[in-house]
């Protein structure tokens, strides 16, 4: 006899229905599962007949053929532990469901037959959704992924027996999970407040947390350039509601949702180590897309320290996913696009010893000529021009450090950049944009508009081969926030100038 119960599959950060086909029939004992199974798949049959014998029921000993339809798509993880479980018991005839149409079945057993949470959840249920399922019976362990969720119904269970249970008619399951309570947002790690002098790079951190714009900090050692990037973090605006549905896809597929405090509230920070490897951090892995930092800190902020430091490769592989927000991973028969639409923010010395052209430290370069232009020419100029910020971080006076801290606090600038992305998104209403930084093409031309001394700068950088075309786009972008910060619904030519001064770097 043949069961088919409906399930689930994740395909980077996208999810699509799975029928679970089980067939148990006379003949010799055996026991096969097809369909692209991974090893974490046909390992199942273990931990599958271990929970059904813990369940008080028998594992037929009779031929069972497991099929995960679509065949030609790689099956891969747990979440097929729970469905193979009760197709086999339905097709051996020891259950007999009357819940079984219309419902989608997720979960890892254990031996014990308890249920245990899987990775991917909530991408997994809005695809049922999508695909007209009515309800999901899933992990009470990782239940709270279902907040994102409307209009599908998401039971909880906690063991085989009560699935069992619920399927035959003879136990009720709890219903949804309440709401989370809204976890308020940790107080950020460092506070604009506690940082000495850096007025020109302060501006930068505003400007940029403003537009989403990548910034690049330079400057010699100790100056406070890590300090300013993760300040950054604590002034960027609260995640929408439907950017904590974008972020917590893809922490879900990638097993990094709490288990019990839903979606993700507070936009991500992601700060890998200069060893990372390409595939760490654009995504990939044996034969499954994984997602990479780029996608963890999508609609947050990837922090490369001392950037000259990454690979080579790593840093040129960013170029792409910066302009198109996102990565596309090829893979033989197939490819998969995962979100990236990130925030770069950088820091790097301007020479291997960190003192090159900054007599103001009273310290002394020790580094060759060739020495700092080989590590200077590390971060290419197509990377560079991306960055819409260039600031150099100054050494700081020693009566600066040692006076009372005057400075506005984090909280403060991001009452002036919430208000500033506001106007923004209200000009970006009905396109794909979300900020300034993401604008291009007509849209680009439409809304940084220039008057005539605007234009005349403008004209004069361009001639000069001071900017690049993507360079000068760029710069129209940052005017656009500096406007917008400003209350101004015009650009102007004050708008530019300072836009452009925060593309030149003394040390680089």
């Amino acid at each position: 006899m043949a069961v088919r119960i409906v399930s689930s599959g994740t395909l980077g950060v996208d999810g699509y229905t799975v029928d679970v086909e089980v067939d148990v029939s006379r003949g010799s004992m055996g026991y096969e599962t097809v369909g692209l199974p991974d090893a974490a798949i046909r390992e199942s049959r273990q931990r599958v007949k271990a929970a059904i014998a813990n369940a008080n029921l028998t594992f037929p000993a009779e031929r069972v053929v497991v099929n995960l339809s679509p065949a030609d798509v790689r099956k891969e993880g747990t979440a097929y532990d729970l469905p193979i479980a009760l197709g086999i018991l339905v097709a051996s005839g020891q259950v007999k469901p009357s819940r079984l149409d219309g419902a989608l079945f997720i979960g890892e057993l254990s031996l014990s037959g308890e249920l245990r949470p899987v990775r991917g959840l909530l991408t997994m249920l809005l695809s049922a959704r999508d695909h007209g399922i009515a309800t999901a019976v899933v992990p009470a362990a990782n239940a709270r992924e279902a907040e994102g969720v409307a209009g599908l119904l998401v039971i909880p269970a906690r063991t085989l027996s009560e699935v069992i249970g619920y399927l035959v008619g003879a136990l009720e399951l709890p219903g949804p999970l309440p709401p989370a309570d809204p976890l308020l947002e940790p107080r950020p790690d460092v506070d604009l407040s506690h940082i000495r002098g850096q007025s020109a790079a302060r501006r930068a951190v505003e400007i940029a947390a403003a537009g989403g714009h990548p910034l690049l900090l330079t400057g010699p050692p100790g100056t406070g350039k890590t300090l300013l990037a993760r300040a950054l973090h604590g002034v960027l605006p609260r995640l929408t509601l439907d950017e904590q549905l974008e972020v917590s896809r893809v922490h879900s597929v990638a097993g990094l949702l709490s288990p019990h405090g839903g979606l993700v509230r507070s936009r991500p920070f992601r700060a890998p180590h200069h060893t990372a490897s390409a595939a760490a951090v654009v995504g990939g892995g044996s034969g499954v897309a994984r997602p990479g930092e780029v996608s963890l800190a999508h609609r947050g902020v990837l922090f490369l320290d001392e950037l000259p430091e990454f690979a080579r490769h790593v840093r040129e592989v960013l170029r792409q996913p910066m302009e198109s927000g996102e990565v596309i991973l090829a893979r033989s028969g197939s490819s998969v696009r995962l979100p990236a639409a990130f925030q770069l923010v950088a820091t790097m010395n301007p020479c291997p010893c960190g003192y090159s052209n900054w007599p103001e430290t009273g310290r002394r370069c020790t580094c060759t000529a060739v020495a700092v232009q080989r590590y200077a020419e590390r971060v290419s100029g197509p990377l560079l021009d991306r960055l819409d910020l260039q600031v150099a971080c100054p050494p700081v006076a020693a009566a600066a450090l040692l006076a009372e801290p005057t400075a506005e606090d984090s909280a403060t600038m991001r009452r002036r950049v919430e208000a500033a992305r506001d106007v923004a998104s209200e000009r970006l209403r009905g396109t794909i944009f979300r900020c300034n930084a993401d604008l291009r093409g007509e849209p680009l031309e439409r809304h940084c508009v220039l008057g005539d001394d605007a234009r005349a700068l403008a004209r004069r950088l361009l001639e000069q081969g001071t900017l690049s075309a993507r360079g000068y786009h760029r710069v129209l972008r940052v005017a656009r926030t500096i406007a917008d910060l400003g209350g101004a619904d015009a650009m102007d030519v004050s708008h530019l100038a300072e836009a452009f001064g925060l593309r030149n770097v003394k040390a680089v």
